[in-house]
């Protein structure tokens, strides 16, 4: 670079420099990022910005800061496809320049047959093309003196937890999805990859690591269970084995996405010991077996009810997390009220309900019997109705009790809200603490005791430990 050749010509002259003219630096190409959708998302999100930042890209806050903005969207329902497109609208509207990536991006004519003036459009995971398609718009500066990536790459979340991406893909069908459409089969990360990533997070400052995948408990089945290397001793790319060597790292460890295949018991004990944190992320998504055979789901003629019941034997405290979906086509009232059924007995930590979004390329969209939207809506109502009450039954229940939270936000005057081990950032309730002091800051563990509690939070003091 021009600047640079007359700084190093100029070397014999450094007693002089003060009386030379001042050599402006030359301004940094500026990128906006927006990130949409889940978790996963987040990740890849992560990955592209720590590798455009490595490379010199300024990252901004605002579209009228930047020179180019990056959109990562979502396109696993109707909704999110509509949310991605307006924000593409937005950034096309408020900057000019726009990059389009992510799952919405496998239907590009979706995209251009909106906003036909974006410059570039890329699937998910498509790490390089974006970064191509940023150097063809925005040209970096190269500047190899400088390092500005810290070892744990750039993060979205808050410094003291980190989501940890395992695989990429799914090997199911399922008829609803369409996620294998859009990042393909199961490819899982070498787990020696996987755990430096996660020993340079924890260094970090880490102190939540939450496990996501599309399919978490498939890990390393792709791989065949291959063997890999880390603090020099060897360990199998397999679910357990994974879970056992994060949780000797130190760090909550939470499980995402964690379909019931039978070797999931054996992480259950890990949970009773400590060593990982006892919550289960299941995409149950019914309770009727026809409906989950329309769905194609994944061990979906396991007894779940038995095995949640083994699972509390084995680690009483263990909080479990899924999703449904109501209103899928051919569903019944009595399927509904088998669904019902089956979630009273299980009674589920936590629970969140969707209703079924005809998403193009799904292959239930051709099954016969669509439930009415009115209907939907209906169902819904009362799914929720049920799951708040199971929730409120069982929080109530933890009046009094002492736990350990991991602090989220501080306000001094009006309190803090932190988490628990039963709780997953954005997704799952809160713990309130009435006066934390001016000591207490975010990322800080506390020990506190429960006051109180509604449908899904509870309410809690500090005490010492």
């Amino acid at each position: 670079m021009e600047w640079l050749h007359i700084a190093l010509e100029c070397a014999p002259f450094l007693p002089f420099l003060p009386f030379l003219p001042f050599l402006p630096l030359p301004t940094p190409p500026r990128i906006g990022f927006v990130s949409l959708g889940c978790p996963k998302a987040l990740v890849d999100s992560e990955r592209i910005l720590t590798r455009l930042r490595a490379e010199g890209y300024d990252v901004v806050g605002t579209y009228e800061d930047a020179n180019l903005v990056v959109v990562n969207t979502c396109g696993f329902i109707d909704d999110a496809v509509h949310e991605s497109l307006d924000a593409i609208g937005e950034a096309l509207a408020r900057n000019g320049k726009v990059i389009v990536t992510g799952c919405l991006g496998a239907r590009p004519e979706t995209i251009t047959a909106r906003h036909p003036t974006v410059l570039k459009v890329t699937g998910a995971h498509a790490y390089e093309e974006v970064v191509q398609a940023v150097h063809e718009h925005l040209p970096p500066l190269h500047d190899p003196f400088v390092d500005l990536v810290p070892p744990q790459g750039i993060r979205l979340t808050p410094r003291h937890y980190a989501y940890l991406k395992i695989s990429e893909g799914c090997n199911h069908r399922c008829t609803f999805c369409i996620i294998p459409s859009m990042r393909g089969d199961l490819a899982s990360r070498p787990i020696g990859e996987v755990m430096l990533e996660a020993e340079r997070l924890v260094k970090a400052g880490v102190k939540e690591l939450l496990v996501i995948s599309q399919d978490t408990s498939a890990y390393g089945a792709d791989l065949k269970y291959a063997t890999g290397f880390w603090g020099g001793k060897p360990v199998k790319a397999k679910f357990v084995d994974l879970a056992r060597s994060l949780g000797s790292l130190g760090a909550w460890v939470r499980l995402h996405y964690v379909y019931p295949y039978p070797h999931v018991d054996d992480v259950i004990p890990l949970m009773a010991d400590g060593k990982v944190l006892p919550y289960l992320d299941i995409p149950f998504q019914h309770g009727s077996p026809r409906v989950l055979k329309l769905m194609k789901r994944p061990a979906h003629a396991e007894n779940t009810l038995e095995r949640i019941q083994r699972w509390r034997e084995t680690c009483p405290d263990i909080t479990l997390r899924s999703t449904f979906i109501v209103g899928f086509p051919g569903e019944t009232e009595a399927d509904f009220e088998l669904l019902l059924d089956w979630l009273r007995e299980a009674r589920l930590d936590r629970v969140g309900c969707f209703k079924y979004s005809p998403v193009t390329g799904a292959a239930a969209n051709a099954l016969p019997d669509p439930v009415p939207e009115e209907v939907k809506e209906e169902r819904l109502a009362r799914f929720m109705e049920v799951a708040a009450a199971i929730s409120a039954e069982k929080l109530a229940a933890r009046v009094g009790q002492r736990m350990r939270v991991l602090v989220d936000q501080v306000d001094p005057e009006h309190g803090a809200v932190a988490r628990s081990a039963a709780d997953a950032p954005e997704i799952d309730g809160v713990v309130r603490i009435a006066k934390p002091g001016r000591k207490m800051q975010v990322g800080d563990w506390a020990d506190v005791q429960v006051t109180g509690a509604d449908a899904y939070d509870l309410q809690a003091k500090v005490v010492r430990a």
